[in-house]
């Protein structure tokens, strides 16, 4: 005979289910859940150590923020040479032939070259760059000078239109505040390049020692996993954050250079003031987005405004939006290729999240690390799919094996 089980209320605190088979009745009484004290105390011990653990993660990150950031700019220089590296030791490659060019010469190679050129550009650059610098650097005090004519002629000209006093005071309260945050970021900005120069002679050491030991180093972390589907999908996840990496690089790099020389270039043509001093600077911002390219068109078009001729910041203003626009939308699409999948919105709040946790140094650090955090959630989505369909599969074959084990009997 089958077993019924019927459920009887016995009131709001406790419900009794009664099961009767062959043997007689069964009466079990259930106790309605109920989070006791023990399990509130946990909740609220656990919700403090999670703030405890990432208020100490921010704070080790924070300190060690400069440090991280040698690291990845000692990555970054890594990947840059990569390229060169290959394309030194691609005559070589025949077994026979490697031997005469080992990696660690071949990067030797890499360095001579690039510090070379490098070396001859800035021979040629830097003197000119100086002077236009030391000479912006004079005309400082009269751009401010000027900013605060103006805002006296913005006032004057809103009290003839009768615009209420609040609104006033809001308009130049946020033209006050952008023209401090633009100030406060490039000082942020000088201070932190000046404390990192020191800093930036381990670079190329780090670099080198990237480029020479990779292999044992991807061999290395794959031991760390076990052997099996586990050690594949860690060598697909590497595999993905070194494709998403040197997209990153090979983007940003191309980037400075094309925004640096069309700046150049446009500057001289629109006849602007320290054309090179200030197209030079919009090539080493362009390595931050969103406020790198921000700074310079406020500080380009400022420049402008208050020079010979003040049409010019209209000029100005209208190059950079112009060619922001092709950059985002017709280049950087094309150089980036599909190598960094990170939506607009996810960059910005990068940027954000990196300058209130960092600083500067998380400006830089925000996007590559937002990007490798995304390989890592792909492949947990990836993962999760294959084991559902593995475990579907699995059900699907245990059922047709005993449908079959039926039809034999």
């Amino acid at each position: 005979m089958p077993r019924q089980i019927d459920p009887v209320d016995e009131g709001a605190e406790k419900i009794s289910v009664t099961a009767s088979d062959d043997s007689g009745p069964v009466r079990v009484v259930l106790e309605p859940a109920s989070f006791s004290v023990n399990t509130i105390v946990a909740v609220v011990v656990a919700a403090l150590l999670v703030i405890f653990v990432a208020g100490f993660v921010q704070t080790i990150f924070y300190s060690l923020s400069y440090l991280f950031f040698v690291i990845v700019l000692s990555i970054f220089f890594a990947y840059l040479l990569a390229p060169l590296v290959t394309l030194i030791r691609s005559p070589f490659k025949h077994r026979k032939l490697e031997r005469l060019m080992p990696r660690s010469l071949a990067i030797a190679i890499a360095y001579v070259v690039v510090f070379t050129v490098v070396g001859i550009a800035l021979a040629n650059l830097v003197p000119r760059v100086v002077d236009q610098g030391r000479e912006f650097g004079a005309s400082l005090p009269r751009y401010a000078t000027g900013i605060r004519q103006s805002l006296n002629d913005l006032n004057r000209r809103f009290d003839r239109l009768r615009v209420p006093e609040d609104i006033q005071t809001r308009i130049n309260d946020n033209i006050v505040a952008v023209g401090d945050r633009v100030t406060a970021w490039f000082g942020s900005l000088v201070i932190v390049s000046v404390m990192y120069l020191p800093w930036l002679v381990v670079v190329p050491v780090l670099s080198f020692f990237f480029l020479k030991d990779v292999n044992q180093i991807r061999l290395a972390i794959l031991r760390m996993f076990p052997a099996g589907r586990w050690r594949l999908r860690s060598e697909a996840v590497m595999e993905d954050i070194n494709l998403t990496m040197a997209a990153y690089t090979r983007a940003q790099l191309l980037s400075c250079l094309l925004i640096g020389t069309v700046c150049v270039l446009g500057f001289y043509l629109i006849g602007l003031k320290y054309a090179l001093l200030l197209g030079i600077l919009a090539g080493i911002f362009e390595f931050v987005p969103m406020l790198g390219p921000l700074s310079i068109g406020i500080i380009a078009t400022t420049t402008a405004a208050f020079g010979d001729d003040p049409r010019r910041a209209i000029y100005v203003a209208v190059f950079l939006v112009i060619l922001r626009l092709f950059h985002d939308y017709v280049s950087y699409p094309r150089i980036v290729r599909g190598g960094i999948r990170m939506h607009p919105l996810l960059i910005i709040i990068s940027i954000l999240a990196g300058e209130q946790v960092a600083g500067i140094p998380g400006v830089f650090l925000a996007i590559p690390v937002v990007a490798v955090l995304t390989v890592f959630y792909r492949h947990v989505l990836e993962h999760r799919g294959q084991t559902r369909l593995f475990d579907k599969l699995s059900e699907n074959d245990e059922g047709s094996l005993e449908e079959n084990g039926k039809a034999l009997v």
